[in-house]
């Protein structure tokens, strides 16, 4: 398939170079859109735009919606208002909403205004709600029937109906647009056409409420495996319905969301190319962490005034080399639990929301983490040391030549001040290095655990405890508690 787009890129391109649309427009008919937003995407705005002139209405609204932000961004600035309008018209209204709020209000007003107005209204009702809502995603033109009609009415509405997807269920309202339930398709096809609707409610019919959120939505979906469903007002009015294929674009968008968050970035340095919007977004992560890795020199300076103090600057200088270990492993630990956490709760799993359980579980797990990583990392800080004095020790046998080589680098000096461990600090330092280790995982785990639920809590995204600023703060105490454990202890 990544083939046959390559080639029909190629093509494309030949074409725009001869500026042959018919051919162009010939190569394109019977392309999917998917496709074809695909490679546009590669293309220069204005060759874009040629290739949108050359697919239908329908088509080339499509395509339209289906590039990424940052290409309909450029686009915006290529097509006039009457563009704009011919193509949003052909869109549904909840994908409209969807395009339109990516323009600023002025443009977007103007759009609106050259829509028509049963159109423009609908359009305006979904921009109210927040991107993130069931009202936000969700289509308003529905099939109704009131409770008192009959299958045959029914029947005659869905006929009538102007929806192009399928659908497999009629919902039903009583006179004031309550919502009541649904109907299945298979049931009013196989009743007689005299029934009344009221005797044949499914009342047990699910149903989300405009304010719901999307990650919500996504849950029931996969939970009840369900194809379509309603969406209420506070007043449980039907206002409009969200179906399967508008979920999986959801799905796509907090799973990018997610990830975004835990790499410390945001969705929003892809609204556009501009590299200095991404290099801005980006920012705005990284100057926090620059800040918080300062803290940890800052605390690295301090312990180092207060091992000189007590006359074990030799053992500081080797426990700082050891300092990345316990700063990488414990925030990885961490990383690793919260990730746990911060899915299950994305999921909606049961398990993920509750604490309790989720808690039994990840400190059990800690804790044969934190053991095994203490011993093995107590026995490399045990060893290394010996090794590399043992190393200089044997290496200055020869006196000659460890001379001319010193005396050539003027070095000899340095290499007589290099620190030597007694056996007696070597074994302190290890025993401390393994607690710190063990106190350390102990703790990232902890926060990786805790701080998700808090995030949660609080009404910020879960994802965000697992980013560069919660590794950053735990590199700092993890570090921090590593070398307090070697004060107190040499």
């Amino acid at each position: 398939m990544a083939e046959k787009r390559k080639i029909l890129l190629k093509k494309i391109e030949d074409l725009l170079g001869l500026g042959d649309r018919g051919k162009l427009r010939t190569l394109l008919d019977g392309e999917h859109t998917s496709d074809i937003a695909e490679i546009v995407e590669i293309l220069h705005p204005d060759e874009v735009q040629v290739v949108l002139n050359c697919l239908d209405k329908t088509e080339a609204a499509e395509v339209f919606s289906k590039v990424d932000e940052a290409t309909r961004s450029e686009l915006f600035e290529v097509f006039d208002d009457e563009e704009l309008i011919e193509l949003i018209s052909e869109l549904d209204p909840d994908v409209a909403a969807d395009v339109l709020s990516e323009l600023d209000k002025e443009e977007s007003r103007e759009v609106l205004q050259g829509l028509d107005t049963r159109e423009a209204e609908q359009i305006k009702e979904l921009m109210v709600y927040p991107e993130d809502s069931a009202g936000g995603i969700m289509d308003p033109v529905v099939v109704s029937v009131t409770e008192d009609a009959f299958v045959n009415e029914a029947i005659e509405r869905i006929r009538q109906a102007e929806i192009d997807e399928d659908f497999y269920s009629v919902f039903v309202v009583d006179k004031n647009g309550r919502f009541l339930g649904d109907v299945r398709i298979r049931i009013l096809i196989t009743c007689r056409s005299e029934s009344h609707i009221r005797d044949l409610i499914d009342t047990d019919a699910g149903f989300v409420t405009v304010d719901t959120d999307q990650q919500e939505v996504f849950n029931l979906f996969k939970k009840h495996e369900l194809v379509v469903i309603p969406v209420l007002d506070q007043q449980h009015r039907l206002v409009g319905r969200i179906t399967a294929d508008r979920i999986l674009g959801v799905a796509e968008e907090e799973a990018a969301e997610d990830l975004f968050a835990m790499a410390g970035t945001d969705a929003a340095e892809l609204e556009t190319f501009s590299i200095f919007n991404a290099a801005r977004v980006r920012m705005t992560w990284l100057l926090p962490c620059l800040a918080g890795t300062a803290v940890t020199a800052l605390m690295g300076f301090l312990f180092k005034g207060w091992f000189l103090s007590e006359g074990h600057l030799h053992v500081f200088l080797v426990a700082v080399l050891f300092s990345p270990m316990i700063a990488a492993i414990s925030g990885n630990a961490g990383l690793q639990t919260s990730a746990i956490v911060v899915c299950g709760l994305a999921t909606g799993d049961l398990a993920a929301l509750r604490m309790n359980q989720v808690f039994m579980r990840e400190v059990r797990v800690a804790l044969l983490v934190a053991i095994c990583c203490g011993i093995i990392g107590g026995s490399i800080c045990s060893l290394l040391p010996s090794f590399f004095a043992n190393h200089q020790i044997d290496t200055s046998s020869d006196a000659a030549s460890v001379d001319v080589a010193a005396k050539q680098a003027g070095l000899q000096k340095e290499i007589s001040k290099t620190p030597v461990l007694a056996s007696r600090d070597q074994l302190r330092l290890a025993f401390a290095f393994g607690v710190a280790m063990f106190t350390a995982i102990m703790i990232s785990t902890s926060l990786g655990l805790l701080l998700p639920f808090l995030f949660r809590h609080i009404g910020l995204d879960p994802a965000i405890s697992s980013g560069p600023l919660v590794t950053t703060a735990n590199d700092s105490i993890s570090v921090s508690i590593y070398l307090l454990l070697t004060l107190l202890m040499v």
